[in-house]
């Protein structure tokens, strides 16, 4: 497994399969616990994480970082990636053809990570893990078990920072990962509120 991760950051250091690895800084494979049982996947890397080559650094990171705090969790609780590893110009959504571009890398870390959960971050998320055919607003906290993987899809950080009236469902959301964590895995049931 040591080298199946060595290999995949190995071949994404080189990778030149889509237009933004012309920009970027650096590439932003992922962070936190490669043994996770819950990965978060957001859309792609903003400016503070081209930087830093880490993802959820930046104000949606740090918001992130609160959200899970509030259910006892953290960043060596989870691992954390992005659809795509190169950020976009001025933060756009990734292209259909950037997206397909990188989405082998992702499946690649999940096959590594192995984890019971995904939470989708984010439309755009959603819509290369959960369904093709996602509407956040729809469809955020609605469970989909899918291969043995429980995923559930819910808003984006920075959507909550654009739109504080979201946070109420996004705390419903965070309480429904709360809950299934605990129910996959009562021997270390989480401790929050």
């Amino acid at each position: 497994m040591r080298y199946a991760w060595e290999t995949l950051y190995a071949t994404l250091q080189g990778c030149k399969g889509c237009g933004l690895s012309a920009g970027r800084t650096n590439i932003v494979i992922g962070d936190g616990n490669p043994k996770a049982k819950i990965m978060l996947i957001g859309e792609g890397p903003g400016r503070d994480e081209d930087l830093q080559g880490i993802p959820f650094v930046g104000a949606a990171g740090k918001l992130l970082d609160k959200m899970l705090a509030a259910i006892d969790l953290d960043r060596n609780n989870v691992y954390i990636a992005n659809i795509v590893k190169c950020r976009p110009p001025q933060n756009r959504t990734p292209l259909e053809e950037e997206a397909e571009a990188c989405i082998g890398h992702l499946r690649a870390q999940v096959a590594l990570v192995r984890p019971a959960i995904i939470v989708c971050l984010g439309a755009t998320a959603a819509r290369y893990v959960y369904d093709r055919n996602v509407r956040i607003t729809r469809d955020r906290g609605i469970w989909k078990c899918s291969k043995g993987v429980w995923i559930l899809p819910t808003y984006h950080p920075a959507a909550l920072l654009r739109d504080e009236s979201k946070k109420r469902e996004a705390w419903d959301d965070l309480k429904k990962l709360r809950a299934k964590y605990e129910e996959l895995y009562p021997e270390s049931a989480l401790k929050a509120d």
